[in-house]
């Protein structure tokens, strides 16, 4: 397909400023010139947008999501031989809202790499993945790691299965192991498909203060088996000592840097994440959000001084020049998780500024970088070239430069001037490629509408309210 975007203003991605009366030429899914209009050399038949007015930025991008979210024992079995439809679909909710590629960095390997595939090749729309698969080191959802009563109510079988699908040979076990054995194990993994690693270094129970996962040595071991196959290695970490160790390992980037516990990162700490130039992702919370989450639990709870260490973290990471990333943890819900009382009385709860929600995450976490003072030209980036040289595609990714992938999207309003602006899509472009985002997705199944009861309301039951997140 050949296209030209005429008369915009760019924001490139390069340049530490908007260059006006700028013309994008794309020949075949990649950028093929950009100028003034009469400096490119585009043939005549050519398609032209004309975009005068308006702003050009890259394809928004986001470092952490998951794909397939909701494991919840109800939604599994509900959609068990649709695995990939609901990737596909969670996929269409992020490309409709403008974020062009996704990492998707805890989810079941063969079906998110079958979607990857498809995508790829053109055959199914959605936004661009790359995955990780599972998270070496934690067993699958139905395990003491994310939802442990399951066990109680469904049948060792179907546990069993889902698991094995989840964790296959990472799991637990490798805990076991010799450290020779382990990484061989880990080896065979890597071999299967997926494009970058990542490893826990803390765990994922979430109900008290987290362990380490694996020993410093081991870290270092994973982090060395995904360098010597050409890919990127990330860690899971939920404390100020799993964060620690993860940087002396030699990770790559490190996930949901500013969750840990109670307790604000050591300033030693960030000094060396700085230093080392590791690649961060943050889970901000809005100032409204936040505000609510004190409301809610109580700034002297457990809970509260978690979110308020957390939001400190934050602050301490943008006034000391960490180089940040975007992401949201994100994915996609079935429609009766809204109305769950376990989740309405929970941090995640949804409504305004709800980071978790994917498709809306990535805009409250350019809004609430902005409230914290993040630079405008850093916010965008933190939101596409970082995230392109942290996973090194940025060959291909990232920023609008000739030779490279034709993703961007075309917005009626300056983003630099408000964060808010980066909603105001026109267009999203992605491989040269006009998407139709008013079809997306294009097979709804957990952002369809819930099913009234034929049968009427039960009664009400009491919930516990509070929870501390468990962030993948």
């Amino acid at each position: 397909m050949s296209l030209v975007i005429a008369n915009c203003t760019l924001i490139n991605g390069v340049a530490d400023a908007p260059i006006p009366q700028q013309s994008l030429w794309i020949e075949q899914g990649r950028i093929k010139g950009i100028g003034a209009i009469n400096e490119l050399s585009a043939p005549s038949t050519v398609q032209v947008i004309d975009a005068a007015g308006k702003y050009v930025i890259p394809g928004l991008m986001d470092g952490n999501v998951h794909l397939l979210m909701d494991l919840r024992l109800e939604n599994l079995v509900r959609y068990e031989n649709q695995f990939e439809d609901l990737i596909a679909e969670a996929a269409q909710v992020a490309l409709k809202n403008g974020v062009t590629t996704v990492f998707d960095t805890a989810g079941p390997r063969q079906p998110l790499i079958a979607v990857r595939n498809k995508i790829h090749a053109g055959k199914v729309a959605g936004s661009r993945i790359f995955c990780a698969g599972w998270i070496i080191g934690l067993d699958g959802p139905y395990s003491p790691d994310f939802y442990p009563k399951t066990v109680e109510v469904a049948s060792t079988v179907m546990v069993e299965r889902i698991n094995s699908l989840w964790a296959e040979n990472i799991g637990p076990n490798l805990m076991w192991m010799t450290l020779e054995d382990m990484l061989s194990e880990i080896r065979s993994y890597v071999g299967r498909g997926i494009d970058f690693v990542k490893y826990a270094s803390s765990d994922h129970r979430g109900w008290g203060p987290p362990f380490l996962v694996f020993s410093a040595e081991a870290q270092a071991g994973i982090v060395d088996e995904a360098h010597r196959a050409g890919l990127t290695a990330q860690a899971h970490t939920t404390s100020v000592e799993s964060l620690r160790v993860a940087i002396l390992a030699g990770a790559d980037i490190i996930q949901h840097c500013n969750i840990t516990g109670a307790t604000p990162i050591p300033n030693a700490t960030l000094q060396m994440l700085v230093e080392r130039n590791i690649a961060s992702t943050v889970l901000p919370f809005t100032d409204r959000r936040f505000k609510w989450l004190m409301d809610k639990f109580g700034p002297e709870s457990p809970v509260g001084q978690y979110f308020a260490a957390s939001d400190q973290n934050v602050r301490n990471m943008v006034r000391c020049g960490a180089r940040l990333m975007l992401a949201t943890d994100g994915g996609v819900l079935a429609p009766e998780v809204t109305t769950d009382p376990v989740l309405v009385n929970s941090w995640a709860a949804p409504g305004e500024d709800n980071l978790s929600e994917l498709g809306q995450g990535h805009f409250h976490w350019l809004k609430s970088m902005e409230e914290k003072g993040f630079p405008p030209m850093e916010i965008l980036r933190a939101a596409t070239v970082n995230i392109a040289k942290a996973y090194r595609k940025d060959k291909d990714l990232g920023t609008l430069e000739p030779g490279k992938l034709a993703d961007l999207l075309i917005l009626d309003a300056d983003p630099l001037k408000a964060a808010e602006n980066y909603r105001s899509i026109h267009r999203v472009i992605q491989n040269g490629v006009i998407v139709d985002r008013s079809n997306l997705p294009l097979r709804p199944l957990l952002t369809r509408p819930p099913e009234p009861s034929a049968f009427g309301a039960s009664a009400s039951r009491a919930h516990p309210v509070g929870r501390f997140p468990l962030c993948c």
